[in-house]
């Protein structure tokens, strides 16, 4: 799996937790379209092989290759957010962003022709819904730096635990 080249916040999931129930799909195509359909949604599980599946959504990547493989110009990434952005007067559906996102989470619209991409839900109160619906907790709104530190604490709370463990008789 390729690793984010980001620094802005972005879903991603744990795959030790994602039972590939789909809600994130089916609540994101609500929200998105009105209309329960995981095909229209931005987020896509994946089922990795026999007892793995995760989800994917857009990682907001840096300098995102699919906006500079836009021959239309017609993505745009806000600065602040990192959120990809689809001018409906500029795409014309011709998927050459698709071919340039390393994480496949960029999706064609079948009746409009436009590209879709997660934006986070950034249109929404409480955040990204697929987050909030998720029920076994598998998907977290964050940045590659907050995922980092909390492996780390992670790492530093189990070589702490481990000798304890070891030592304990019952």
């Amino acid at each position: 799996m390729v690793a984010s080249t980001s620094k802005y916040k972005y879903i991603v999931c744990d795959p030790e937790l994602c039972i590939g129930c789909q809600l994130c799909e089916y609540i994101c195509s609500y929200t998105k379209n009105g209309e329960f359909n995981s095909y229209r949604s931005r987020i896509r599980t994946v089922r990795v092989d026999e007892v793995l599946i995760t989800a994917v959504a857009c990682r907001t990547c840096e300098n995102a290759p699919c906006v500079i493989a836009c021959p239309r110009d017609a993505l745009s990434q806000d600065v602040d957010t990192g959120i990809i952005r689809v001018d409906p007067t500029k795409c014309d559906g011709c998927a050459w962003c698709i071919e340039a996102c390393e994480f496949g989470a960029i999706t064609i619209n079948p009746r409009t022709k436009l590209a879709e991409i997660c934006d986070g839900c950034e249109n929404e109160e409480d955040g990204p819904q697929c987050v909030l619906i998720c029920p076994k907790d598998a998907l977290e709104y964050t940045t590659p730096d907050q995922r980092a530190q909390r492996t780390r604490r992670k790492l530093v709370k189990t070589s702490l635990e481990f000798p304890q463990k070891a030592k304990d008789p019952r």
